[in-house]
């Protein structure tokens, strides 16, 4: 293994941990070596990462994405949809054509960039759920 791919390298350290979280997560790529991919079809973690082999089970993101998603894709989109009922006031089938594939694209189109960001940032951070240490011990002891 070389210092690229070794888990005491930290990639990150060069351009900033928060720009790397940014960069990697945004982009689908393997939090540690920032080269392989993160995802294997839309929204699926893979197993491992294929270039450093970091193992992605501690990859946990769960409702989050969808939460992001929600509010910060859907929520600015329904300023527009308000927006253009107030200003114009249109039949319903204009919403049915403008508004619904809108809301529904803007939050589907960004679940994988906010999945990528939350799985970045659980790596970089060595984020773990409350109580649960001791168990990541265990299951790391037993590989």
């Amino acid at each position: 293994m070389n210092s690229e791919t070794r888990p005491e390298h930290f990639a990150w350290s060069e351009e900033g941990k928060w720009k790397w979280i940014a960069r990697v997560g945004w982009k689908g790529l393997c939090p540690r070596c920032g080269k392989g991919p993160l995802f294997q079809g839309w929204l699926k973690v893979r197993e491992s990462c294929p270039v450093c082999g970091l193992d992605y089970r501690f990859a946990t993101p769960d409702d989050g994405p969808a939460f992001f998603a929600l509010c910060l894709t859907a929520f600015p989109l329904i300023f527009f949809v308000v927006w253009l009922e107030v200003a114009y006031a249109p039949p319903w089938w204009v919403h049915v054509i403008t508004s619904g594939p809108l809301m529904a694209l803007g939050t589907v189109a960004s679940l994988r960039p906010f999945k990528g960001w939350l799985v970045a940032s659980q790596y970089v951070n060595r984020a773990e759920e409350a109580g649960t240490e001791d168990l990541a011990r265990r299951i790391d002891r037993r590989d």
